[in-house]
């Protein structure tokens, strides 16, 4: 963190969470034997010193060796520190009850008398144990389950303009595979079989096939060439297809890792949109896909793709479908050419956590990126954004299960 104050606060709260965390086990062990009370405190801050040194290792180390394992380490912190700060918030809110109590009882008091010490509340500690547990279990089942529970989600979108041979027009969009963050090819098989049974007339990605590495890609190719498409299958860039965060001998070597990345994109069978665009032609009508490279109105993220160049090539078609990876392109770039229709973006993830109800969708990640998940329209321009297949950095995700949209393209 480059703010000094941010990273403060947050070492702060860590401080905090882990003290009002060790409180807890030691009010619930305050009737054990000395010996018991002991080994409470003892192994409470083993099992914590432990998880963050491990965790720091692989932080350190996470470019080298078993990278899938490492995620998880780093992960371990992630989630005791869930479930202390959801312990945290009732004890600290007991220990201000308790500073009130004792201030009122020592401002009271007769002259000479001590004031007794109020003990903390048993049943709270139980009951702040007992809600930490639930950040703790749903993170954890998020990395068993939840990152590979593949959702196909089914969005109808209506166009006024849509040409009539294109009524009906089925269109599948992936993103954000990660294939780095994956130890076998068992899930994206499984995701691939999915993506068959749609039926669909076109599949779309949008973006970050890798992490880092071209590498990554290349055990999976076999299983993503099975995805099955009459049409061509259309790709785009996103930020981690760059190699931007490798630490590279040379601008030579990274460079290079971009070319071998792009030419996994043709083994697979995928054709790369690199401002450009292509035309589909059905029963005397035409659309046209668009792709750009990764464009972000977010300083820290690039700013390669040119829209002006893609948009040129895609001519005179009366409907225009845009993939580009970072959905705030939408507001900055996009809306200033009104025939591009529809828009595929990528990039958030959800945040691989929230609440994704019928009646409520909450993440952390609303507060960086104005849309984020789902479908967003302004006068008769749509983004859609995708919350990704595959996941990075925590190895889970709850709430914001990985996707496969199914568009059902309707003449309005």
């Amino acid at each position: 963190m480059r703010n000094p104050v941010v990273l403060w606060l947050v070492l702060a709260v860590v401080f905090l969470a882990e003290w009002y965390g060790y409180q807890a086990a030691r009010t619930l062990a305050q009737h054990w034997s000395p010996g018991g009370r002991r080994g409470v405190a003892v192994g409470y801050w083993l099992l914590t010193l432990g998880v963050w040194g491990l965790a720091v290792w692989a932080g350190t180390t996470r470019q080298t060796g078993n990278t899938v394992l490492k995620s998880y380490l780093l992960s371990l912190p992630l989630l005791l520190l869930a479930a202390k700060l959801v312990v945290f918030i009732p004890l600290v809110l007991e220990d201000l009850t308790r500073f009130g109590r004792w201030a009122v009882s020592s401002a009271t008091r007769p002259v000479g008398v001590e004031s007794d010490a109020i003990p903390r509340s048993e049943f709270l500690a139980k009951l702040a144990l007992g809600l930490g547990a639930i950040p703790f279990f749903g993170l954890l089942w998020g990395m068993v389950k939840g990152a590979t529970d593949y959702q196909v989600r089914r969005v109808t979108l209506k166009f006024p303009n849509l040409p009539a041979a294109f009524d009906g027009f089925k269109v599948i969009q992936i993103s954000d595979l990660h294939t780095g963050s994956f130890n076998s090819t068992e899930p994206l098989q499984r995701a691939v079989a999915m993506i068959n049974k749609q039926g669909a007339d076109l599949v779309l990605m949008t973006g970050d096939l890798v992490n880092n590495r071209a590498t990554e890609v290349e055990p999976h190719i076999p299983a993503l060439q099975q995805i099955k498409s009459e049409l061509p299958i259309f790709s785009s860039l996103g930020n981690h297809d760059y190699g931007d965060y490798v630490q590279w001998t040379s601008a030579a070597e990274k460079r290079e890792n971009l070319e071998r990345l792009m030419r996994n994109h043709a083994k697979i069978g995928w054709t790369l949109l690199n401002d450009t665009s292509h035309t589909i032609e059905r029963g005397g009508d035409k659309i046209s896909v668009l792709g750009v490279q990764n464009w972000s109105s977010h300083a820290n993220f690039p700013k390669h793709g040119n829209l002006p160049k893609a948009h040129a090539a895609s001519g005179d078609a009366p409907f225009k479908i845009l993939l580009s990876h970072d959905p705030s392109h939408w507001e900055a770039q996009v809306l200033n050419y009104p025939d591009i229709d529809l828009t595929l973006s990528g990039h958030t993830h959800g945040m691989q956590f929230g609440v994704n109800l019928p009646f409520m969708k909450w993440s952390p990640v609303e507060y960086v990126y104005k849309q984020w998940a789902g479908l967003y329209e302004k006068g008769r321009q749509k983004l859609y954004v995708n919350v990704g297949l595959g996941f990075l950095g925590y190895p889970g995700r709850v709430g914001f299960l990985p996707e496969i949209t199914l568009f059902e393209l309707r003449r309005a």
